[in-house]
């Protein structure tokens, strides 16, 4: 099965592997900032791939992927008081919840996430949990794709409702990592779970209402 997807970002996609996503609500970051931060990481990436070849370039383009992010996300915090904040509503965040709960155990394996106020960190394993046949359509041959499509489309759908609006509730696409090895796994866990602590909003992880880690993972 051919595992690279691309709409305008590429997707790594591997079968059984855990990946750590984050997808953000519709018009949560301004067209220029997105802009810079693409434009930015081009111009380092093509640095990369005149300086280095072979294994070593796709370290240091691994690398580069991380570091920028970090920035996306760090934006995604400073502009939280500006952009759409639907999921500070707690029926809101509540509708997200429920609904990543609900594909535990039958679309993957659920280890932590965090949702903030315009934006939902999720990681999760999809060893042992495959491709069902009977799923169609053009994502469909891409297991996190055809997830995050479902996933994506039946809370968008169920927030509008709750919310008496119609239209993009999420933002077409989102962010995903391989989790390569379990040095990063517990980094990316850790980093999940503490994003309400480095935004500012509690003193300790606990202490959020929509934060959850699998304590068996």
């Amino acid at each position: 099965m051919n595992d690279f997807y691309r709409r305008k970002l590429p997707h790594w996609h591997p079968e059984g592997a855990m990946f750590f996503i984050t997808f953000r609500l519709a018009n949560s970051l301004p067209t220029q900032i997105i802009q810079e931060l693409e434009e930015e990481r081009e111009r380092e990436r093509q640095k990369i791939r005149v300086k280095f070849s072979g294994a070593m370039q796709r370290e240091e383009l691994y690398k580069l992927d991380k570091k920028y992010f970090g920035r996306f996300d760090s934006w995604l915090d400073r502009c939280a008081e500006e952009s759409p904040r639907w999921l500070a509503d707690e029926p809101i965040a509540r509708i997200v919840v429920d609904e990543i709960h609900s594909l535990d155990g039958k679309r993957y394996r659920l280890i932590a996430f965090c949702i903030m106020s315009n934006h939902v960190h999720l990681v999760i394993d999809t060893r042992n949990h495959g491709f069902k046949p009977s799923h169609i359509g053009v994502t469909a041959p891409y297991p996190l794709a055809d997830i995050l499509k479902y996933l994506k489309g039946r809370t968008a759908r169920l927030c509008n409702q709750a919310l008496g609006q119609n239209g993009k509730f999420w933002h077409h696409e989102s962010y995903d990592h391989v989790i390569r090895n379990q040095k990063e796994y517990e980094r990316i866990v850790w980093y999940v779970i503490n994003n309400p602590v480095k935004a500012g909003l509690v003193e300790t992880w606990k202490d959020w209402k929509f934060t959850f880690v699998n304590q068996e993972a």
